[in-house]
């Protein structure tokens, strides 16, 4: 049980890593279904009075779902390869209570 706590916390430096790199390439790819969807280059902002409700609710949800399916894929590939190299999941929600 002891090394189900030293792994989980090992493994928040890597999480921190490929959240940071998940959130930009979640970005990118947000940007580009933009462009794809609304042929415009900037997605409207919640506070921009020049866009309507149907537009700001369009991007919120679009940019939504996209940052979570890449962080959770970052977040199983990371937990996958730890697994295989370890043999132990990491899992935070149980590190404190092992």
């Amino acid at each position: 049980m002891a090394k189900k706590k030293k792994l989980a916390l090992a493994y928040q430096p890597a999480g921190f890593a490929l959240g940071w790199l998940s959130g930009a390439l979640a970005g990118m790819a947000f940007r580009t279904a933009w462009k794809a969807i609304r042929h415009e280059d900037d997605a409207p902002d919640a506070l921009d009075e020049n866009r309507d409700w149907g537009e700001v609710l369009l991007a919120a949800a679009v940019q939504g779902a996209i940052f979570g399916v890449v962080r959770s894929a970052f977040d199983r590939a990371g937990a996958t390869v730890i697994a295989r190299r370890t043999g132990v999941w990491p899992s935070p929600d149980k590190a404190g209570r092992d």
